[in-house]
């Protein structure tokens, strides 16, 4: 018993010189460590105001995330009828919640197709945001969007290059409607003959 006692008691005298000189050593850091001047403190603030998750990212969860059952409408000519098939998306609160990781299976032209994209909203220049890249391409759409609270509805604008068109850039609309918590409706919009026409609709009905 008095061997585990002396023991005991070298451990604890162990454990707590270790704690001092961790401590000391701590202070003697933040000693050596300069004050922030105040352009230094400024970039820090801003730099964290710009990471941080807001309102808008959580909107962008309350509205995305979840599991989706999605009917796809595409239009290859605006005279013909348009071509139906289904597919699932996964959306995910990804970052601590800052962007919406979009995967998508299902088919497009009667091909399997998967797609991967990212929503957020970049607190900095005040825009939603959104990427994509697919299996039908080796590029990257990126565009940048506004959500309109009276209609409930998002609205992105980018470039796609027109592989027929030697890479040319072609203006891409795209609006989200928010039916309600279970559904919402995307369609897309290109420019056909000098007017602007809709080529895509999908419409989401949560799985989950």
């Amino acid at each position: 018993m008095k061997t585990a006692r002396r023991t005991l008691s070298l451990a604890l005298a162990c454990a707590l010189l270790c704690a001092a000189a961790a401590s000391a050593q701590d202070t003697k850091e933040a000693e050596a460590s300069p004050a922030m001047s105040p352009e230094q403190q400024a970039m820090m603030e801003a730099w964290q105001k710009a990471g941080a998750v807001g309102p808008q990212h959580a909107q962008l969860a309350e509205h995305f995330a979840g599991n989706w059952n999605t009917k796809q409408t595409m239009w290859m000519d605006p005279s013909q009828p348009p071509m139906v098939e289904t597919g699932k998306s996964v959306d995910t609160a990804v970052l601590e919640g800052r962007q919406i990781q979009t995967q998508f299976k299902g088919q497009v032209m009667g091909q399997p197709f998967t797609g991967i994209g990212f929503t957020g909203y970049d607190n900095v220049r005040g825009k939603y945001t959104s990427t994509w890249t697919d299996s039908m391409s080796t590029g990257v759409m990126v565009s940048d969007g506004e959500y309109d609270p009276a209609t409930k509805t998002y609205t992105f604008r980018g470039q796609m290059a027109d592989p027929t068109k030697q890479g040319a850039l072609i203006p891409i609309r795209e609006t989200i409607r928010i039916v309600d918590a279970d559904h919402h409706v995307m369609e897309m919009f290109e420019p056909h003959d000098g007017k602007e026409v809709r080529t895509m609709q999908i419409e989401y009905t949560r799985a989950d």
